[in-house]
């Protein structure tokens, strides 16, 4: 029993930090999902994102904090119980058809935009963190233990080397495997390794044992995506904008969600 109200039933994912669980509300039925994080371990995750959570209130696509507290061993946080991730809907589909990756990219590139305007940025855009509501066609972006103000003091912070790779090494930026500090460019080129790995059902460094240090490898074949001949013409289009912007631009978000729609339409 969590706070005199919320049961653990079962545990649905895990991470570096935690577990979460689906959890029921014993006065209300309500399921909801509990994410819990050790204190021993002392990376104080939990706070850090039940603070952005707090920050992101009433901001569309972004769930709602239902509490946060703690007991003797574990921190503890509590949202709503959402649906599916894009990345167990891939696993049941195999593949997405090219209309469906196109609308999920201007769903999850309204999303960016949002939080962006709120000087934030996500720094680990990848499937598993982005969930379908209950009962709808709405995409959720979770998971902000890593997110990060791009604003300090009203002006952008500066470009520096970071203390070691954010995000996931499959979807982060080439940035991020070169230790840089992560901008709004970064969430977006890391949304344009998605949606190709939606379109093809796979990633060619994917298979690389990550163990063995193959940074070098997993950078050259990110620089080399756009001459894979099978990925479609429209993303190898974001690909190259994406990378072109510098550190500070801001994306130009309208444009990019227009040419998903007109590629839309044309199918």
């Amino acid at each position: 029993m969590i706070n005199n109200k919320y049961t653990l039933l079962n545990k649905i994912g895990e991470g570096s930090f935690g577990s979460i669980y689906k959890a029921v509300n014993c006065r209300t039925r309500e399921e909801v999902a509990i994410k819990v994080e050790r204190i021993e371990f002392g990376a104080n995750l939990l706070k850090n994102e039940s603070t952005i959570y707090q920050y992101l209130l009433g901001t569309s696509g972004i769930p709602q904090v239902k509490w946060y507290g703690k007991d003797e061993e574990n921190y503890y946080m509590v949202i709503p119980l959402l649906g599916k991730s894009l990345d167990q809907l891939l696993k049941d589909k195999l593949v997405f058809s090219l209309k469906l990756v196109y609308q999920i990219g201007i769903q999850i590139l309204y999303l960016l935009k949002s939080l962006h305007e709120k000087g934030l940025v996500h720094r680990d855009i990848k499937p598993d963190n982005f969930l379908l509501g209950n009962n709808s066609k709405q995409l959720f972006l979770i998971d902000f233990g890593l997110c990060k103000t791009y604003i300090k003091d009203e002006k952008h912070v500066v470009m520096k080397q970071s203390k070691g790779l954010i995000g996931s090494l499959t979807y982060c930026s080439i940035h991020a495997h070169q230790h840089m500090e992560l901008s709004r460019r970064d969430d977006l080129e890391s949304l344009g390794y998605m949606l190709t790995y939606f379109s093809l059902g796979n990633l060619p460094w994917r298979e690389i044992n990550f163990l063995e240090n193959k940074d070098v490898d997993i950078i050259q074949l990110k620089r080399e995506i756009n001459d894979t001949i099978v990925v479609p013409t429209i993303l190898k289009e974001y690909m190259r904008y994406v990378k072109t912007l510098n550190f500070e631009e801001e994306p130009k978000y309208e444009l990019l969600v227009n040419t998903f729609r007109n590629e839309i339409d044309k199918l």
